[in-house]
């Protein structure tokens, strides 16, 4: 590492500037303390925190110096010297080079340890007291692979499909995805190869590949930044001969082709735009595009987790989707009230609580909380956002609206500890928090929290 000794001041400019440059150094051998959010472990090297990826608790490494940073720096293990009674061997041949996974390199009882800790962490430094016992919703060490029901690759220079890198945006060729449904790496591989035959002047960016539970239905959408006129039928027509599970196929415009707040733009489509996904004992309609939970094995258990036997007059469920929680309160709730914007989702909410006790809004969050406050109280309020989370906004009008239950379902325990330190100072209490393990093998977690007013 360098002289962390103060600077002059003649020198200052310079070093800071030098501070945010990556580096190299001889390696250095460092004692592994914990995991952090994000993938990476911690240590520390004189005082100063280091992010070491590919390690475990515990362990002796040697470790290079990459980056190094005013309050922190990143390193590359280069040997492992006292390796961990946890450790195994990764089940993926990509794995440590691939930045699909960060975990599989420990035994599954050791993740959800682990990932449990950083959740409890994550709340405390967010302010929020997590409560002494943190359920864990998991499956089986089993069912910690094939698990994902959706992949989006991309495509290095020749054409292969793969995901990207762990330590540059450059994109790595895979043969294999574990943690994925077999189905989508087969199609994966076969679009790759039909694509080269059939259409070689088409310029795919990314690919995204959707299945049902029991990999017989399949929707695929190319996001392309040119096409050929009419060549989604031959290309559609190839790859359904290779993979027969494919009930449709979509060209859409690639990200380089629109802006970031520009929702993707169908150019052709073939087959069916939708498939029915069969969860809780009833087929969702899920159309191209459209949001739904990705572990194909627990969505069962989630969906149960977050309605938890709620009954009442009213609930509102905002980020619906196409209905995952909407179907199933509108079966337990005189009235169930499903709010989303996302115009590919609409079809499949609509007719996903058709004969129900539920309706449909297609609204941004807050503009039907504004509107909503003034004239109804829910008995009880799911929210999935995103995972930048409710923010200020939305808590500050859910607070106002006041609904005796809450159930908050995130993806991301920053921005969750952020928004229920400002549900709590509102007058809300924890009844339940539950980290529900739908992204094995790598550091991404779900959590439910189960809020009261208090």
């Amino acid at each position: 590492m360098r002289d962390r000794r103060k600077p002059k001041p003649a020198q200052r400019k310079h070093a800071e500037h030098k501070s945010a440059r990556s580096e190299t150094g001889p390696p250095q051998l460092i004692q592994i303390e914990k995991a952090i959010y994000g993938g990476s472990f911690l240590a520390h090297v004189e005082g100063k925190a280091v992010f070491v990826p590919l390690t475990l608790p515990g362990e002796a490494a040697s470790v290079r110096i990459t980056e190094e940073k005013r309050g922190y720096a990143t390193g590359e293990v280069m040997e492992i010297v006292t390796p961990a009674p946890e450790r195994v061997t990764p089940a993926c041949r990509h794995f440590g080079v691939c930045g699909g996974c960060q975990y599989q390199h420990t035994d599954y009882a050791t993740q959800l340890a682990l990932k449990r800790a950083i959740l409890r962490e994550t709340l405390e430094r967010g302010g929020v007291h997590a409560p002494s016992e943190i359920d864990v919703l998991a499956g089986t060490e089993t069912e910690a692979w094939g698990y994902r029901n959706r992949i989006r690759v991309a495509f290095d220079a020749q054409g292969n499909p793969g995901y990207r890198g762990r330590r540059s945006n450059a994109v790595v060729p895979i043969a294999e995805c574990p943690i994925a449904a077999p189905l989508l790496v087969r199609a994966a591989l076969a679009f790759a190869e039909v694509a080269r035959l059939v259409a070689p002047q088409m310029r795919v960016e990314e690919l995204s590949l959707f299945c049902d539970t029991t990999e017989t239905a399949l929707l695929a959408t190319a996001f392309v930044k040119s096409a050929p006129r009419n060549i989604l039928e031959p290309l559609a027509n190839a790859l359904a001969a290779r993979t027969p599970e494919i009930s449709g196929m979509e060209l859409a415009s690639a990200i380089g082709e629109r802006s970031a707040e520009q929702a993707p733009r169908t150019i052709a489509r073939w087959g069916k735009a939708h498939l029915a996904y069969r969860a809780i004992g009833f087929d969702y309609r899920v159309d191209h595009g459209a949001f739904f939970q990705v572990n194909r094995h627990l969505v069962d258990a989630l969906v149960d987790r977050v309605t938890a036997n709620r009954k009442g007059s009213l609930a509102w469920d905002l980020f619906a989707g196409v209905g995952l929680f909407a179907h199933k309160l509108a079966g337990r709730f005189d009235r169930a009230i499903a709010v989303e914007s996302a115009p590919a989702a609409m079809p499949g909410l609509e007719e996903n609580l058709r004969g129900t006790n539920g309706s449909a809004v297609q609204a941004w969050t807050l503009t039907f909380l504004r509107g909503k406050a003034k004239h109804e109280q829910p008995d009880l309020i799911v929210v999935d956002p995103p995972r930048a989370g409710l923010g200020a906004e939305i808590t500050t009008a859910l607070a106002e609206i006041g609904a005796p239950a809450m159930t908050y379902v995130s993806c991301d325990p920053a921005t969750l500890a952020r928004d229920l330190r400002a549900l709590l100072a509102s007058g809300y209490a924890i009844e339940r928090v539950t980290l529900a393990d739908l992204f094995p093998q790598t550091f991404h977690l779900e959590t439910v929290v189960h809020l009261r007013r208090a």
